[in-house]
Parts: C-alpha cells; sequence; structure tokens
C-alpha cells in the first residue's frame, strides 16, 4: 500500500513557521488583530511531515492533512471582493474621462 505524498514540501512548513515568527509578521498580525500570531500549528505540520518522510508514519498522515484542510477551509470562506470579467469592455482602448465633470 502506497501512502500519498503531504500536500506540501516539508520545507513549505518550515518557511511558514519561520515567516510567522518572524518580527514584521509578528507587528503587522498584532496590528490587525489586536493580538500575536499562534505559530504552533506551522511547526506541528513541519514536523508531521518530516515524520512522514522518514518512517511514512500513520500519525503523521493523520496530523497534516486536516489542518491543510482547515488552512483551504479558511481561505474559501471569503468572497473574492473583485467581480472577475471574462472579456475586456467594449470600449477599453477609449481614453478615460478625467477631464469630465460627474
Amino acid at each position: 500500500h502506497v501512502c500519498p505524498q503531504p500536500p506540501r514540501s516539508c520545507e513549505d512548513y518550515w518557511w511558514e513557521w519561520k515567516h510567522c515568527r518572524g518580527l514584521r509578521h509578528a507587528f503587522h498580525h498584532y496590528y490587525a488583530h489586536g493580538e500575536l500570531p499562534v505559530c504552533d500549528r506551522w511547526r506541528d505540520d513541519y514536523e508531521a511531515c518530516r515524520a512522514w518522510e522518514k518512517g511514512h508514519s500513520a500519525a503523521a498522515q493523520v496530523l497534516a492533512p486536516p489542518s491543510e484542510r482547515a488552512r483551504v477551509t479558511e481561505k474559501q470562506k471569503y468572497a473574492p471582493v473583485w467581480t472577475l470579467r471574462k472579456n475586456p469592455p467594449p470600449d477599453w482602448y477609449l481614453p478615460l474621462d478625467q477631464d469630465k465633470p460627474n
């Protein structure tokens, strides 16, 4: 029975953990959310990924996917701000009417 790979490479989890612990990110997160970021999840995922690489352990396979699924769900719960267009507007080549009053 071949075990599936983790959804990301282990280095991705390591760099996310390092970024999360960085001073600039911590300051921004504190400014935006009023609390320091919690970075333990990235470290846990990194360790689980390494455990999976070393021994394909079942515990590591169970740990990483739920946290990855939680991240994807978190991203998907916010609607996009802009409506995406399929084609440009028909008059895209005309100059903007910046000088005209509204």
